[in-house]
């Protein structure tokens, strides 16, 4: 089974591209190299007006793999979900993420990277990270350039869930919807309307525009960030206890070090 499922829509002009691998589609090292060639391939294509991100099942993502966030393994973890971003950077196509049911930790940073965001009402996001005692670094830079130091410290360091309703209100989702279906039809007339007529190539250079400060900032921030989460939170005690704790299912016992 492929782990990602690829659909065209308006003869191919929108690409929609779903993580395949229910109920959590994870993101694990396997997942992200399969979503990595998919974008890699789409990109090659200059009728691509727009890349729709979305989930197989009930959910849009649970995030990256925690065992995969084993001090031995983090290193490489974030080297390639930064790769994903590198990526997303790079081919400058809209993207649209289309969020259902949960999308914790590094499924909510994958939807935060997309241009444009929609939502049913199961959808429940946030950055759970800190509850185990690590951070999420493109979160970290995304955020608060979206919404804003105050609002971004909210959600990094309190761990709390956040419903479509917030996300609306917070400016993060271009339109919520009531269920799935309603939604899949929403984001297919959106598409239509708010893209289509327009050319690929000056999109592509629109995009580029409208993002560049934002992308500059993750380019210079997300290295920083790795070196910060590996080098040095990895070293500490309570780091590698709250992802032990949490894949051994109890509560972490944090010694604040």
């Amino acid at each position: 089974m492929s782990l990602i499922r690829q659909e065209a829509w308006f003869e191919g002009a929108v690409q929609v591209l779903a993580l395949n691998a229910p109920p959590g589609n994870i993101l694990d090292t396997s997942m992200i190299t399969a979503l990595q060639n998919h974008l890699k391939n789409i990109g090659e294509s200059r009728d691509t007006k727009c890349i729709v991100l979305t989930g197989e099942g009930k959910h849009f993502s649970f995030g990256a793999s925690v065992e995969e966030h084993r001090k031995e393994q983090a290193g490489a973890m974030l080297d390639a979900f930064h790769a994903l971003f590198e990526t997303l950077m790079d081919l400058s196509v809209p993207t649209v993420a289309m969020i259902t049911g949960r999308s914790p930790g590094g499924g909510f940073e994958l939807a935060l990277m997309c241009d444009f965001m929609f939502a049913d009402s199961s959808c429940l996001c946030g950055q759970p990270e800190i509850n185990l005692g690590v951070f999420a670094p493109p979160a970290s830079l995304i955020l608060p350039l979206k919404i804003g130091q105050a609002q971004a410290e909210k959600i990094l360091l309190t761990g709390e869930n956040v419903s479509a309703e917030r996300l609306m209100e917070l400016g993060l989702l271009t339109e919520w919807f009531p269920d799935q279906a309603s939604m899949v039809a929403g984001v297919r007339e959106w598409t239509h309307r708010s893209l289509l007529s327009k050319s690929g190539s000056s999109l592509r250079f629109a995009v580029r525009a409208a993002r560049w400060n934002f992308h500059r900032e993750l380019r210079q921030g997300l290295p920083e960030l790795r070196s910060l989460y590996v080098e040095q939170l990895m070293e500490t005690r309570d780091a590698n206890e709250g992802i032990q704790s949490f894949l051994e299912k109890r509560k972490p016992n944090w010694s604040n070090q």
